[in-house]
């Protein structure tokens, strides 16, 4: 929890995040985030994105929030299995989730309730659910293969999607903190949680 002497995350925060996060990954991958994705350095744990970027932070009243955890609501809990890795070109080494059905419906059904705030800012004609592992900006020669073989042997792992995170932050490090929880699942509502860890 934030101490009483530190502004709440959401006033020094400029950006927001929806995503599902992935606690069985942090031992498969934890050690090559930390190294070689900003987003771990930002404070952000292993993650399925369902939107970003999100509605600015000084934006997020309880109209938003209600709005959201409708749309979160709409689409139910699912096990998924990642058992392979995956490239966007050779600059980003990625985790695949299966089945990525149930995401892309969760991405669609956020963004359908937010229509301007299109996933990735509009940059990309779809959106492929990944774990991102590691990003060439980060890594020396041979970082990113070296950081896939390991990752790898460590294949496949599960994990139970059933909550989404409201997540605020910038790009200080460590900035990152969950704002809210919303359940998955028809009449689900979202639940206020601890700002920090």
């Amino acid at each position: 929890m934030h101490s009483l002497d530190d502004p709440p995350p959401e006033a020094t925060a400029t950006r927001s995040a929806v995503i599902v996060p992935v606690p069985a990954a942090e031992d498969v991958v934890g050690e090559h985030r930390t190294r070689l994705d900003r987003a771990a350095g930002w404070g952000v744990p292993a993650h399925l994105t369902v939107l970003y970027p999100f509605v600015p932070p000084a934006e997020l009243d309880e109209r938003v929030l209600d709005a959201l955890a409708a749309a979160v609501a709409t689409v139910e809990a699912v096990e998924v299995v990642f058992a392979g890795t995956a490239w966007f070109g050779s600059e980003v080494l990625w985790l695949a989730p299966h089945p990525e059905e149930p995401l892309r419906r969760l991405t669609g059904a956020v963004h359908e309730a937010f229509p301007d705030h299109p996933p990735y800012g509009g940059a990309f004609d779809g959106v492929q659910p990944h774990l991102t592992v590691a990003e060439r900006a980060l890594g020396g020669a041979g970082a990113l293969e070296a950081a896939e073989a390991d990752v790898r042997t460590r294949l496949p792992f599960r994990q139970r999607l059933d909550h989404v995170l409201l997540i605020v932050g910038s790009e200080r490090p460590r900035s990152w903190r969950t704002l809210r929880r919303f359940e998955l699942g028809e009449g689900a509502s979202a639940q206020a949680v601890v700002t920090s860890r």
